[in-house]
């Protein structure tokens, strides 16, 4: 065997061990959701996976706060049509670390952050859906761990320039901090059939 061929075939087998390295493979955010029906009333119940890269999850450690934005809607299955929405719902929770490990809205996260249970949510409707009627529960997902903001704030602290607020920054710096926001966010969605009662 060459000193060539050894050369390509030592580069292949690096390149190999860089895939399959911790991280190379790491999980992208996803959301599940559970609906039910009882009555007139819908429950809704959803998970976040993998939302704190090892980014964010430095930042969350380090003392900042991870700010959940959840959006669950509910919509009506219309054949060959747009669906209709029938109701929504915004919450907003938080996850943080402290001494006793990691929180979400105050409630300790034994197992980690890598399964987040967010709150349940319920609608009551209007009328009983019909027989052969679908409803789904569309449910999105943001985490904030780093605003433009706090950026911003951070960033008029480490320049010690005292009294600049967020109206006296330029609009290539705000649009700057807001990219650097976005990059230190996560977000996912998901869908779910809402189950009929058994």
């Amino acid at each position: 065997m060459g000193t060539r061929t050894r050369r390509t075939l030592g580069a292949a087998l690096v390149a190999a061990a860089a895939l399959f390295a911790p991280g190379a493979w790491a999980e992208e955010p996803r959301v599940t959701c559970t609906a039910t029906l009882s009555g007139r009333r819908v429950l809704a119940r959803s998970e976040a996976f993998s939302f704190l890269s090892a980014e964010l999850d430095r930042l969350v450690r380090l003392g900042m706060a991870g700010k959940l934005e959840v959006e669950l809607t509910l919509w009506k299955r219309r054949a060959l049509w747009f669906n209709t929405r029938v109701d929504g719902a915004r919450l907003t929770q938080v996850i943080a670390f402290t001494r006793e490990g990691y929180m979400l809205d105050g409630r300790p996260l034994p197992e980690g952050p890598a399964t987040l249970e967010l709150d349940r949510v319920a609608w009551t409707l209007e009328a009983r859906p019909e027989d052969g009627e679908r409803l789904i529960v569309q449910v999105e997902v943001k985490l904030n761990v780093v605003t433009a903001a706090s950026l911003g704030r951070m960033a008029s602290w480490l320049s010690r320039t005292e009294g600049t607020g967020e109206t006296d920054r330029s609009a290539l710096t705000g649009t700057l901090l807001r990219t650097v926001a976005e990059d230190l966010s996560q977000r996912a969605s998901g869908r779910c059939d809402v189950a009929p009662p058994t």
